[in-house]
């Protein structure tokens, strides 16, 4: 636990503080893209792809997306994705000795998956620009915090919820340590504590005043469950390979991709989310 919490503080110094300084500066789709690319490193890793120009062009491309949202670069889609999926269609034929199907696809899913997910957080934070009459740049900021209350917010409170009060196993088959009451801890604890931040942000930064007390509890609510779900899926694809976590770059808590994968999931729902409340 010791090891967890000073690893989650220097975190917190060394890669969350820089990212809010310079918010709206280059800093922020550099430090995407570099833990974009280590975590479609550590899922091909992971899984077991041996294939190099692979998971190079991989780790590349989604270092690249991050920018592709910050700079606001229009890409032909269909084009793009055409090309792409049959580069990695080609590669695989010489190297087809060390190269499976399930290499390429589980390639493909993580270059995608994972900067698009990520990149949502310039699409949050540029909402003051996309739709200026509802938003200023503090909600830009609010909504970022909000996608990482209901990722790490929710792990927190579910986690020691369940460690004292924890007697149902939620999903035994994929993640035996969680709880039904861990589980319910981990919305409720996050909803309050998305509501405080929401009420000190509403008297004291928004200049335009939005968004309302019970849509953040609705969204936060939402949110957590998806977090959830975000957490399981990674937990049964390392269940899967027989793997406890995807990386060890953070002491006490795993990889990149163990520390994002609920992230993966609520920063593209609440971006959607917002368009439900028709913003």
């Amino acid at each position: 636990m010791k090891t967890r919490i000073i690893t989650a503080i220097l975190a917190i110094i060394i890669i969350l503080v820089p990212c809010f300084v310079f918010l709206h500066s280059f800093v922020l789709p550099l430090i995407l893209g570099l833990f974009s690319a280590i975590a479609v490193y550590e899922i091909i890793n992971a899984t077991g792809g041996k294939n190099k120009v692979l998971l190079a062009l991989s780790c590349i491309t989604a270092a690249a997306v991050p920018f592709a949202f910050h700079f606001n670069i229009e890409i032909p889609f269909m084009p793009v994705a055409i090309f792409y999926v049959l580069a990695y269609l080609i590669i695989m034929v010489p190297m087809h000795n060390i190269t499976k199907f399930n290499d390429v696809i589980t390639a493909l899913f993580a270059t995608v998956a994972v900067p698009c997910s990520l990149s949502v957080f310039v699409l949050l934070r540029d909402t003051y620009i996309t739709i200026p009459d509802k938003f200023s740049k503090s909600t830009g900021v609010f909504l970022i915090l909000l996608a990482m209350f209901c990722a790490w917010m929710t792990d927190t409170f579910a986690y020691f919820t369940g460690k004292f009060l924890g007697k149902h196993k939620l999903c035994p088959n994929v993640s035996p340590n969680k709880t039904i009451e861990g589980a319910v801890g981990g919305v409720i604890g996050n909803m309050i504590a998305s509501s405080v931040m929401f009420i000190i942000f509403d008297k004291f930064f928004f200049s335009v005043h939005t968004l309302t007390l019970w849509q953040i509890i609705i969204i936060s609510a939402v949110l957590s469950v998806v977090s959830m779900f975000g957490d399981l899926s990674a937990s049964l694809i390392k269940r899967n390979h027989g793997i406890k976590d995807f990386g060890n770059i953070f002491p006490g808590h795993g990889g990149v991709m163990d520390r994002i994968d609920s992230c993966l999931f609520v920063l593209p729902a609440l971006y959607v989310s917002l368009y439900f409340l028709n913003f």
